[in-house]
């Protein structure tokens, strides 16, 4: 069976765009992303996502501070392949004290978190939201949460397939990767 023709015919595929050149890219009110050398804008996130978001950037901060195990970053962008480029933005993301060594810190680092938390903003498209987290554990990236606070529930991603999902009375936990830490998904979404 023929392929569907395309809906502009005869008009070339975009241009790839690289890391280095997302770098320079600012677009006022929105966020950027560069998904296998294409750029994808995004609206802003509301208040909520950016509360939710916060509330975990402290916790896990203060954890991993007191334990010394790494570096705990929010709106950060981590360059997870290239030819063609891929730099994904983590709501949140703990990178290892191991791991940060030698690893580029002006501009996007060249690796992927140890874990990754991303916040659902209510727009947010389930498709969507499942390829970033295929790209960041096809990275390396050891565990990744994704919160919606919309529904008051969560669910983690591991390497191996293993999904979970959280209620609110169900806590998140760093397994492993972040020893120790654990905290109520009906906390950080109050």
């Amino acid at each position: 069976m023929p392929a569907e023709p395309a809906y502009v015919p005869h008009m070339p595929p975009p241009a790839l765009m690289t890391a280095d050149e997302l770098l320079q890219v600012y677009i006022p009110d929105k966020q950027v992303e560069l998904v296998k050398g294409v750029l994808v804008v995004r609206e802003l996130p509301g208040l909520r996502h950016a509360r939710v978001a916060v509330d975990l950037t402290l916790r896990l901060g203060a954890h991993v501070r007191a334990a010394g195990l790494g570096r705990v970053y929010a709106e950060a962008g981590f360059k997870l392949a290239s030819n063609p480029d891929t730099v994904r933005a983590a709501d949140v993301a703990f990178v290892s004290s191991e791991r940060m060594e030698g690893a580029r810190t002006v501009g996007y680092a060249a690796l992927a978190p140890d874990l990754v938390v991303e916040v659902l903003s209510p727009n947010d498209r389930p498709g969507e939201a499942l390829a970033k987290v295929a790209d960041w554990l096809s990275a390396g990236t050891k565990l990744v949460w994704i919160v919606d606070p919309e529904r008051r529930l969560a669910r983690v991603y591991r390497p191996d397939g293993t999904e979970t999902l959280l209620n609110a009375d169900d806590a998140l936990d760093g397994e492993d990767v972040l020893p120790g830490f654990s905290c109520l998904v009906a906390t950080i979404l109050a």
